[in-house]
């Protein structure tokens, strides 16, 4: 091959090269938010994908850690979620919930504020702050175990704010689990304070459920502790008559797993944002 031809294939190939680095290019912001519920700072990880632009809105996506994690656990342990917010063009936005926060609004602890904090504050504050579209059609919520307890719980609580919810390997009922993840630090004892659990677990919620209103989606791992949980949950829909979509995969409760299952939720939601699933 002569030189200059030689140059100019180099050169072509560099281009493309810097095309597929730039059509990989999500950005990904720390915010810095103020909760006036529990008058203090909490961050939360965005990311934008590559055709963010001040002409443009986009549909946005909740996207909730477990328990004793933080807003920085997503996109540190799986980022690969950068590309799946360029490939459906939706901003995601990872919350902290504190390390047994549950995303609950605590009944015996009043600095425990995160249904609050994460369906009215931030979503408040990210609508604000990006270009999303601020609608319930446009706008979903998922998480992983204690984050997927806490996406179907403020998904079910404030139907005006999210038009979809998942779960992956969620904690949905959250009585079997009385003495482990903190819970009773959020809701009390469980022997004494039994209401407060049967009025926060999933499980017991169903019966608010506007199904015009909330598409679901959750999978969980047969070998997962959370499996009967789980299982049972959509039993209680199905009875119910309550359209969800269910799955049950190979795995455990592990990162293996969730990574795994974070790109069918995504395709699902994307559905959605498209329509092509209605509530």
């Amino acid at each position: 091959m002569k030189k200059p031809i030689l140059k100019h294939f180099i050169t072509a190939l560099l281009l493309v090269l810097a095309g597929c680095v730039i059509a990989n290019a999500a950005t990904v912001d720390t915010a810095l938010t103020y909760s006036n519920a529990m008058h203090r700072n909490i961050k939360a990880v965005v990311i934008k994908p590559d055709n963010y632009d001040s002409d443009n809105r986009y549909p946005t996506l909740y996207l909730l850690h477990g328990f004793s994690g933080n807003y920085t656990d997503w996109i540190t342990k799986v980022p690969a979620i950068k590309k799946l917010a360029d490939q459906y063009h939706v901003i995601i936005v990872c919350p902290d919930g504190a390390f047994a926060g549950w995303y609950l609004n605590s009944p015996v602890n009043k600095d425990l504020r995160y249904e609050t904090y994460v369906a009215v504050e931030l979503v408040n504050w990210i609508d604000k702050h990006y270009n999303t579209i601020t609608d319930p059609s446009e706008r979903a919520i998922t998480g992983l175990s204690m984050g997927g307890h806490g996406a179907l719980y403020l998904a079910i609580k404030h139907q005006d704010v999210f038009g979809a919810a998942g779960s992956m390997s969620g904690i949905v009922d959250l009585s079997p689990f009385s003495e482990s993840f903190g819970i009773d630090q959020v809701l009390g004892k469980y022997n004494t304070n039994r209401e407060n659990w049967e009025q926060s677990s999933v499980v017991n919620l169903i019966g608010l459920i506007n199904t015009k209103s909330l598409a679901i989606t959750f999978d969980v791992g047969v070998d997962d502790f959370s499996y009967k949980v789980n299982l049972n949950l959509h039993e209680k829909l199905t009875e119910k008559k309550i359209p969800h979509d269910f799955t049950v995969r190979p795995g455990a409760h592990t990162w293996e797993y969730w990574s795994n299952s974070i790109n069918y939720q995504m395709l699902y939601f994307s559905r959605f944002f498209n329509k092509s699933i209605k509530n």
